[in-house]
């Protein structure tokens, strides 16, 4: 299964009330009937504080990510060539500025399980260091540091994206690396901001930012409120 999330900047004209409602109403429908879609959401960013983390921040400002679920890549290209990825590709011109697409592989390290009661959910875009290949990043990320995460207590959920490919511009043709310069996208659950702050405060969480150090640049969290639209 592929990912294709949707870094998304709104129109400046457009306040973030006005760029919700758009996406959410006449936006949502219109990608919701892309042929072969397995999933969509929209992910509503409702804070950019950098929350107990001590690497940089990226230069990403947004309003929303969005998240299509396809079969593979080969299913995704299709929906991007049919009249129904126009018309939703036309109605950005109404309320969105800049966008960037990641195509990402989906890794689930701890099983969502929210059960009763409240729960938070941050998104986090991941910069691999300089001199990190591709394949070290991989490594790094989708095993050694998904053990780390593994003895984490009280986290409700923990998924990893991997990108495998980045568009800008263009919906069809890769983008360079620059362009889009994300190498994955971590999707992490716990109860609330108390529960997080006591665990970033742990002994385990400290050895995992320790290893982070090793091959991650930049750090870009968002706190996020997530509605699934098909």
């Amino acid at each position: 299964m592929i990912a294709r999330f949707g870094l998304l900047q709104r129109n400046p004209k457009l306040t973030p009330e006005a760029f919700d409602r758009h996406w959410q109403a006449a936006h949502g429908p219109l990608a919701a009937q892309f042929p072969g879609l397995r999933a969509y959401f929209q992910h509503r960013v409702v804070d950019k504080e950098q929350f107990g983390i001590d690497h940089a921040r990226g230069p990403w400002d947004l309003d929303g990510m969005s998240e299509l679920h396809f079969d593979d890549l080969e299913a995704m290209m299709t929906a991007v060539a049919t009249p129904a990825f126009g018309a939703a590709h036309k109605d950005e011109e109404d309320f969105l500025g800049d966008v960037h697409l990641l195509a990402c592989e989906k890794h689930v390290v701890v099983p969502v399980e929210l059960g009763e009661g409240p729960f938070v959910k941050r998104m986090t875009l991941l910069k691999r260091l300089p001199g990190v290949s591709e394949a070290e990043f991989r490594h790094e990320w989708l095993k050694v540091h998904a053990d780390w995460v593994r003895q984490w207590p009280d986290v409700l959920g923990y998924v990893q994206n991997l990108v495998v490919d980045r568009y800008h511009g263009s919906r069809t043709e890769s983008a360079e690396y620059d362009a889009v310069p994300v190498d994955g996208i971590v999707e992490f659950w716990f109860r609330d901001k108390e529960t997080a702050a006591q665990l970033y405060a742990s002994d385990i969480v400290t050895r995992t930012q320790q290893h982070a150090l090793d091959f991650l640049d930049e750090i870009t969290p968002f706190f996020v409120e997530t509605r699934q639209i098909a």
